[in-house]
């Protein structure tokens, strides 16, 4: 029979040290964790160790004892890798781009069990130095840093899917490059992204859906779908000034950092004002807390919109984008207070200017 330790289960509330990690192996298990190496005491602390294994302590044949032979990787700007041997590859040459790569756990957010599967959503901020060869070019020996986030679907020690996106644009920039002439070099698949009629708009003479807002106590997860559909779908801006806190603070994409109601309304009005047919899909959503402590909510979302408006992105192009993102959103006294937004701008502007194959 598994001991089970009776220290709680790891949820960063206490902001854990990775020695806390380190110091938690192999003392017993913290939640039960069936099919899982001994080492690891519950699913926050099998997140956070194998991700510093792998990646810090380069152990990257981990990858076959931690990742299902036919694991699906999908990556921010549509595209996927599939299979552990594909994921060590890209996993190797990622690792020679950026040396001394720091990955710095800031939030594990998790649902389900070792029965039915675990679902993580693991936010981290990565520091590197561009001393190796990448896709975008020779080293500039730039130091390298950014948020990401990965989502990932875990059954008895093995990721069997993966959703993963970074602030490509961020590190495009720090290198000292172009993004948009990088861009316009990028090379399409010769079908490029096609659709028809967003999910945003209903058919008919209707409008979109108006979504009731529940108290963000009863309900934290329903509470942020129903802002999200709101605000993105349904135009209705006034979401942010409503449940939002007056300092709250979000991080988004292109390293920005926006303070009060004012940046993160010109924030959402500038995308829509680029993609006026913009749409967000939720797909995903899990949450942690307690009304006293407060909530933590991930949210996994597909954004997808047409090119068809003038702003940050150059003049309209008519090309459709297609992008993973998600969410990290933090609820105290029943309004959001923090943000952590992350979507792949570069790819965004790859999707808009690339050249197809020939």
């Amino acid at each position: 029979m598994v001991k089970t330790a009776s220290l709680p289960v790891f949820d960063f509330v206490d902001r854990p040290d990775y020695a806390d990690f380190v110091a938690a192996a192999n003392t017993g298990r913290r939640q039960p964790m069936q099919g899982f190496d001994a080492d690891y005491s519950d699913i926050v602390d099998y997140i956070v160790r194998c991700t510093h294994k792998i990646w810090e302590e380069k152990a990257i044949g981990l990858i076959y004892t931690h990742y299902a032979h036919n694991v699906h990787v999908h990556t921010g700007g549509g595209g996927s890798l599939y299979g552990r041997e594909a994921l060590v590859v890209n996993t190797i040459q990622r690792i020679a781009g950026l040396a001394g790569r720091h990955l710095y756990a800031d939030d594990v957010i998790w649902s389900g069990n070792d029965t039915d599967g675990f679902y993580s959503s693991h936010r981290l901020y990565t520091v590197g130095r561009h001393t190796g060869h990448t896709a975008l070019g020779p080293p500039t020996g730039r130091l390298i840093a950014g948020w990401g986030v990965a989502d990932c679907v875990i059954r008895r020690n093995k990721i069997v899917e993966e959703w993963v996106t970074g602030d490509g644009l961020a590190e495009v920039r720090q290198m000292g490059l172009d993004p948009l002439t990088l861009a316009k070099q990028a090379v399409l698949p010769a079908t490029p992204h096609t659709h028809g009629e967003l999910d945003r708009l209903p058919t008919g003479q209707n409008y979109p859906a108006f979504v009731l807002v529940p108290d963000a106590n009863q309900d934290p997860q329903a509470f942020i779908a129903a802002i999200l559909q709101n605000m993105w779908n349904a135009r209705l801006i006034n979401m942010v000034r409503e449940h939002y806190a007056p300092g709250h603070v979000a991080l988004v994409p292109d390293a920005r950092k926006l303070y009060g109601h004012g940046d993160y309304e010109n924030f959402v009005i500038t995308l829509m004002a680029c993609f006026p047919d913009l749409a967000l899909n939720i797909d995903h959503q899990c949450v942690l807390g307690d009304e006293r402590r407060g909530y933590r909510v991930a949210t996994r979302f597909t954004l997808q919109g047409t090119h068809e408006g003038y702003g940050p992105y150059g003049s309209p192009t008519g090309r459709h984008f297609v992008l993973i993102g998600m969410s990290h959103h933090t609820i105290q006294g029943g309004k959001i207070t923090r943000e952590w937004t992350v979507f792949d701008e570069f790819e965004l502007l790859k999707q808009l200017y690339g050249h197809l194959e020939a």
